[in-house]
């Protein structure tokens, strides 16, 4: 794919829905050039089409199954090897609404492949890449979950963990080497993602529910204040902060030679 944008293009997987479409027309808008992810091809075409007629961006569809390994493999291998790629948006997921105990296995395994495995090598193919060019950025699309794990099942809200993790990790890695890093924690929004999972999103009261377009918005304003973390509802930043002040603070403590007293019994 060539393009003329200074911005380069921007790699968006789950481009054909909800939030990864909304990122989409965003970013066309600010000038990146397109290469857009998904299993649905009509859907991207659809959206491309658009696209090119309402923005300047050249825009690539690419149809994909993020859960089949030969066609991470190919998406991956364009991520090591086209240079015009600059911006690697991680989006593609899907949700569960079934206690672990009585889950289908076989969609656990297709979560965990989807919102991990293959985000995790479509984020080791674009940071390798970014990182030999010295220019890039990955935005992970996580959730607000794991910060309260106790209302949500548990294989969602583990997987939306993992992605948090990994980019606090992966930033701690390139983020001195020339690629910005983010993690986007959305609460409830207004995507096809509830009906998919067979969750009513009605049964959430409104003042809970953010429309897709303002969470992209305000996701995207984290992005250009280089948050490494974009929490688009909290009002206080600090809040944040202070909550990872406190899990600092337990770091000297985390790996010592002896137990802590309260483990020792009386006889020890």
């Amino acid at each position: 794919m060539s393009t003329n944008s200074s911005k380069g293009t921007a790699l968006i997987t789950g481009a054909s829905s909800g939030i990864g479409f909304t990122y989409a027309d965003r970013l066309a808008k600010r000038g990146f050039d397109l290469l857009l992810v998904a299993r649905d091809q009509s859907r991207l075409e659809a959206l491309a089409n658009d696209l090119r007629a309402n923005t300047s961006a050249s825009v690539e569809v690419l149809k994909a199954d993020l859960t089949d390994v030969a066609d991470v493999a190919k998406v991956e291998q364009r991520l090591r090897d086209d240079a015009a790629i600059t911006l690697l948006v991680n989006n593609a997921g899907v949700a569960l609404n079934a206690p672990l105990s009585e889950a289908d296995l076989g969609d656990v395994d297709r979560l965990i492949s989807l919102n991990i495995t293959a985000l995790t090598h479509l984020a080791a193919a674009a940071a390798a890449g970014f990182v030999a060019r010295k220019r890039g950025a990955i935005i992970n699309i996580a959730s607000v979950v794991p910060m309260i794990p106790e209302r949500f099942n548990a294989v969602y809200t583990a997987s939306k963990a993992y992605v948090l993790s990994l980019t606090q990790s992966l930033n701690a890695e390139i983020g001195e080497k020339g690629v910005q890093v983010q993690a986007v924690m959305p609460g409830a929004t207004r995507t096809e993602i509830w009906e998919r999972a067979g969750m009513d999103l009605s049964a959430f009261p409104a003042e809970m529910v953010m429309d897709v377009n303002e969470m992209v918005d305000a996701s995207l304003a984290g992005f250009d204040q280089k948050e490494l973390v974009t929490i688009p509802s909290l009002p206080n930043a600090e809040d944040w902060q202070n909550f990872v002040n406190a899990r600092l603070a337990m770091g000297p403590n985390l790996s010592l030679q002896h137990a802590a007293a309260r483990y020792k019994t009386s006889g020890a």
